[in-house]
């Protein structure tokens, strides 16, 4: 499973952190045993360990029901989706109340239906509208539901109602958790506050690095004008008044097709698969080694971004080996100032672009 997080969970110790004492360590090493769990064990162990003393901490029963919920809705979540591994997702958002006879209603149905030809699958909030119409056209086999319960809306849309695929949501911050560890690209549709939050969430953690850089569509009908003036509004209130730097733009783009936004997703995993940090490295995966050329250009152009040393091609690293399905691809390694990270994109992108150099290739 690629980490959301581009390399900060995986850093997180295996080995067991906590202690009950020799007598209930023991006892709870043994209980995991018994159970069967062969898969991180000490995690295992220490979830129970932080369950018991959440009993020692005498708790209400108000947030014990919250964290036992919370964690009883991300176990499932995973459950789902540990069986669709091996393909990309994009995430799809957008008003539920946009009616069939809109455009925007047009082109997320034929958005959903062309991102499955190119072997992607659809998330969405499970409701109807836009949401409907992208799954819809993705079909219900290649469609996932995250939905909230809310008394007003007791029913999914009727392409993904009934499906295992669907999965429902007491709390708003595990649904939203989902939704970014599980996507590889988010479309943004016109919408309301809903599709606000979920934006600016995606947006927040990917520009404080919390959250791996992904392609962020902002989808529109040919002739509307919806994220244009959301750009204004941006640009005339955050940027000027110096709450966004300028970088920050790179993080998103405004189309106002399907074949633009299905573009621009696809082109960003042309040469550029994943990236993971491993401590203060940045390893950038590439489905093609690039030309000495490239990598030569690449340094040159992103000098700002550097910390020390240079962009270096390469092959994975030793920390890397919890990732065997991709150990095999070549790297572009490099330590970087962690910040900026709108330049990371525009870094992504020339990398898609050098592989088009036929120079020869060079490793570290």
């Amino acid at each position: 499973m690629e980490d959301f997080t581009a390399g900060i969970t995986h850093a997180q110790p295996t080995r067991r952190q906590s202690s009950l004492g020799p007598e209930w360590d023991q006892r709870i090493r043994q209980l995991v045993a018994d159970w069967g769990a062969e898969k991180s064990p000490e995690l295992v162990e220490e979830i129970i360990m932080t369950a018991l003393k959440m009993a020692r901490d005498r708790m209400s029963t108000a947030d014990l029901k919250l964290m036992n919920r919370s964690l009883k809705e991300m176990r499932y979540a995973a459950k789902v989706f540990a069986n669709y591994r091996e393909f990309r997702k994009v995430c799809v958002f957008g008003s539920a109340r946009t009616l069939p006879t809109a455009p925007e209603y047009h082109v997320a149905e034929d958005f959903g239906r062309k991102m499955v030809a190119q072997n992607y699958m659809v998330i969405t909030g499970g409701g109807d509208g836009i949401m409907g119409a992208a799954q819809h056209g993705a079909g219900r086999a290649h469609s996932f539901g995250l939905k909230i319960r809310l008394p007003f809306e007791p029913r999914a849309n009727e392409t993904i109602e009934g499906d295992p695929k669907l999965i429902n949501f007491n709390y708003f911050f595990t649904r939203k958790l989902n939704f970014v560890k599980e996507t590889h690209a988010l479309a943004l549709f016109p919408g309301g506050f809903g599709t606000m939050d979920e934006g600016f969430e995606v947006l927040t953690l990917m520009q404080t690095g919390k959250a791996r850089i992904i392609p962020i569509v902002l989808v529109d009908a040919p002739n509307g004008s919806y994220w244009e003036m959301w750009l204004k509004f941006v640009t005339n209130h955050l940027y000027t008044f110096g709450f966004v730097d300028e970088e920050d733009f790179n993080l998103f783009k405004i189309v106002h097709t399907a074949e633009e936004a299905v573009q621009e997703i696809t082109q960003f995993y042309r040469v550029y698969h994943s990236a993971r940090w491993v401590g203060e490295q940045l390893v950038i995966r590439l489905s093609q080694p690039l030309p000495l050329s490239a990598v030569a250009a690449l340094n040159e152009e992103f000098a700002d971004v550097i910390r020390t040393g240079n962009i270096v091609q390469g092959s994975a690293l030793r920390q890397e080996k919890n990732e065997p399905a991709i150990w095999d691809l070549p790297r572009l390694i490099v330590t970087p100032h962690r910040r900026s990270f709108g330049r990371f994109r525009q870094l992504i992108d020339a990398i898609n672009l050098a592989a088009t150099d036929t120079s020869p290739t060079g490793s570290r």
